[in-house]
């Protein structure tokens, strides 16, 4: 029991490149699962019709809000648990509720692309992996705990959060600077959740640390993919 509570960072070498090559063997999977769930929504246009009405005035705060809590639930699920089942449950409902808000997103992409313009969606997939893959090597290869980001990651969250509820309500336009600003906080995330795998979790919660950086990464994308769109 005593074994299951020590981070990663106490492990041996051998250990921790164990844990880090499960862990970033979920992520990847976990990005598969959201093409794959993405894709199927793609597939009933009553589920897309029903995405894109949710976008519209107060509906689109009703769908952050649904989202919200069932991330937050499925976080509790997948981090604050050692049982490998519910955490990967708590993946899978991520997942899901990712995809789904995705979807008017992608399909803006998808109608620029279909209309004779760039292919957006690959652009802010490439660009969005580099920075991941970078951000993440400055983590694991400074050795650096991030854990101080995460009083910054908070403030900067809950600004961000009113301003999109205040610009829902009173109907004007967060603009280009707001997505450029939480690129730097989604980049802030991905120090703060690798860092997090080194020195928070054990070595039985590989499915929760890949969770993390699934939910860092796909804010990172969220907001490098509305940049493109909105050039």
């Amino acid at each position: 029991m005593e074994n299951q509570i020590l981070p990663i960072s106490t492990l041996s070498e051998e250990r921790k490149v164990a844990f880090y090559q499960k862990t970033y063997t979920h992520l990847a999977f976990a990005v598969l699962l959201f093409v794959a769930v993405e894709w199927l929504f793609f597939q009933s246009e009553t589920i897309v019709n029903f995405a894109f009405s949710m976008t519209q005035g107060w509906r689109w705060l009703l769908m952050l809000g649904g989202f919200m809590v069932a991330t937050n639930y499925a976080e509790k699920m997948a981090l604050n648990n050692h049982n490998i089942n519910q955490q990967y449950a708590g993946l899978l409902i991520y997942v899901i509720a990712e995809a789904f808000i995705f979807i008017p997103l992608i399909g803006i992409a998808m109608t620029i692309a279909e209309s004779g313009g760039v292919n957006i969606l690959n652009q802010a997939a490439i660009l969005t992996l580099s920075l991941f893959t970078g951000l993440s090597a400055v983590a694991l290869l400074s050795k650096k705990d991030f854990s101080f980001l995460r009083s910054i990651l908070t403030i900067g969250f809950m600004i961000a959060l009113g301003l999109i509820v205040a610009g829902t309500l009173f109907g004007f336009n967060l603009g280009l600077w707001f997505s450029v600003g939480m690129v730097v906080l989604a980049s802030g995330s991905i120090l703060y959740q690798t860092s997090n795998m080194v020195y928070k979790y054990s070595e039985d919660q590989y499915v929760g640390a890949s969770l993390g950086l699934f939910a860092s990464l796909m804010l990172l994308f969220w907001y490098i993919l509305s940049i493109l769109s909105n050039d």
